[in-house]
């Protein structure tokens, strides 16, 4: 048993050896009083000096703090390669804290965004001292499944983080080729190594955030699949928010986070940390919020956080078919034959408005702000006669065929309001080439004519369709900044000098291809 000791309260910068001698710039920020405490550390790109600012809150709630830059940021030795470290480097620094006279031995994690994936990261190395962690907006798969989304490169978010952090331009050009899942991503990505995590872990997601469907993923697999140490002791709390403000004429009141996302850390940290039972783990695991009608001041009471012990919820898994006569409707085409078919031109993209971006146009925006493009496809219900209520994951059928060898197709999911208002809720792509998943010999060109069934991941939400609204779908083929844009050649990843095409592409909407978005409408009854 460790000894108690008297400290002054204190903030000390120090250098903790890694494994291999790089040294990573730490602060420890210590209550005054007697020691040792519990320790909660946060491991950042972001400047470790970010939580001067904040210490005192863990010092009042008897807990000490450690703030880390990660590797080749800051102050901390070695070369930047965003997270490809951070699992031996998650390791060595809670063991280390856990050898040092102020801990006693009980250590959590935390972060948001980057510090939220080291956090992740490390508790994938199972470190012995390492307790709980809370985590906020973090992927399941940083560079698999999260940097391409259907093998498309999210250019202004993982493009433009990469270049914030002073990845070189060649450097992200080698990233932006890397869609295809090779050994370096399997040896540095939570998705592979998550089997291993053994703590309990609170995962923190938004509706509208970039890593949405990660927070989804990781809380499942850790509660139902994962490590037996593990499993039933995971929570999940699914805001109305995103990665930044959000943009567009929609508000969400309590989309933030239970209770605050302080005070509800600290209620995990006490629970396992302290071991104090405030109810916590009594409480049903899964709280989300259910959007609904939203427009700035005339906000419908059916936005709400509901509470659950099962995620998804029950439902009824609802096709709703793309028409000839641009409707939706839950009853499959007759025509034997229809199609629609537009020029995909790489030199003038659909524009990005709003999404799940980084930062900025975050969001629920309007999608009428697009205009009318021929390369632009509006599908819409019948204006809905009572409400529908989505909840859990979405998918796209899409029957397609082009003139290219390689092309991209776009589908967005839109609440659309009695006034028109085209409120974005998803937008997901799927490069035609890795139509058959981003492993290596999963690729495969297009034969042009040939038609082909597209299976679109189009994560997942909570969204009551309110009756007097439309379901919409929009379909395209780009959606720039916020994805690469295919220069339709066939060409290789790398390959910037085949000078890009037009592609002629075809959507398919007849009995024998019917198109289709699958929504899961909840059959139980909701608080």
């Amino acid at each position: 048993m460790v000894s108690a000791l008297s400290y002054a309260q204190s903030r000390e910068t120090v250098m903790v050896p890694m494994r291999d001698g790089v040294n990573l710039a730490t602060n420890i920020y210590l209550p005054a009083g007697e020691g040792p405490w519990p320790v909660v550390l946060t491991r950042t790109p972001y400047d470790k000096d970010g939580l001067d600012n904040r210490a005192d809150n863990y010092h009042e709630r008897g807990y000490a703090l450690v703030s880390q830059d990660v590797r080749g940021r800051n102050d901390s030795e070695g070369e930047n390669r965003p997270f490809e470290n951070d699992m031996e480097d998650g390791y060595d620094t809670v063991e280390w804290i856990a050898e040092q006279d102020f801990s006693n031995g009980k250590i959590g994690i935390f972060g948001t965004s980057a510090p939220g994936i080291t956090s992740n990261l490390a508790a994938a190395a199972a470190p012995p001292h390492l307790t709980a962690a809370y985590v906020t907006v973090a992927p399941d798969s940083l560079f698999y499944r999260s940097r391409f989304i259907g093998g498309v490169f999210k250019e202004s978010h993982s493009g433009g983080w990469l270049r914030g952090q002073g990845v070189s331009e060649e450097d992200i050009d080698a990233y932006r080729a890397r869609a295809v899942l090779d050994d370096q991503w399997k040896n540095t990505d939570f998705l592979f190594y998550r089997q291993n995590v053994e703590i309990p872990v609170y995962n923190v997601g938004g509706w509208h955030d970039i890593y949405a469907e990660g927070s989804l993923s990781n809380y499942l697999y850790l509660q139902k699949e994962g490590n037996p140490a593990a499993r039933g002791k995971q929570k999940l709390f699914m805001g109305a928010f995103g990665h930044g403000t959000l943009q567009g004429d929609l508000t969400y009141p309590g989309g933030g986070l239970i209770s605050g996302d302080q005070e509800e850390q600290f209620r995990w940290w006490d629970y396992w940390l302290k071991g104090i039972d405030n109810g916590i783990m009594d409480e049903p695991p899964v709280h989300f919020y259910m959007m609904a009608s939203a427009r700035k001041g005339n906000v419908s009471d059916k936005n709400r956080v509901i509470a659950s012990d099962h995620w998804p919820l029950n439902q009824s898994l609802t096709r709703y078919y793309l028409q000839p006569d641009m409707r939706l409707r839950t009853t499959p085409p007759v025509k034997p034959e229809h199609a629609i078919t537009y020029t995909f031109d790489p030199e003038n993209p659909v524009p990005t408005v709003g999404g799940q971006n980084l930062g900025q146009d975050v969001g629920p925006r309007d999608q009428r702000e697009i205009g009318e493009r021929d390369d632009y496809l509006r599908f819409e219900s019948m204006t809905l006669t009572e409400d529908v209520v989505v909840a859990g994951h979405i998918d796209m059928e899409l029957y397609v065929s082009s003139d290219a060898p390689d092309t991209d197709f776009m589908v967005k999911l839109v609440d659309i309001y009695p006034d028109g208002y085209e409120a974005l809720i998803l937008d997901y792509p799927l490069r035609a080439r890795f139509r058959n998943g981003q492993e290596a010999g999963n690729e495969a060109m297009l034969v042009p004519g040939e038609t082909y069934k597209l299976n679109i991941n189009m994560w997942s939400t909570a969204q009551t369709f309110e009756a007097g609204h439309k379901i919409g779908v929009h379909i395209t083929s780009s959606n720039y900044p916020r994805f690469a844009v295919n220069p339709n050649n066939g060409t290789a990843l790398d390959d910037s000098r085949t000078p890009a095409v037009e592609a002629r592409n075809t959507i398919h909407l007849d009995s024998d291809h019917p198109s289709a978005i699958i929504l899961p409408v909840v059959t139980e009854t909701l608080d």
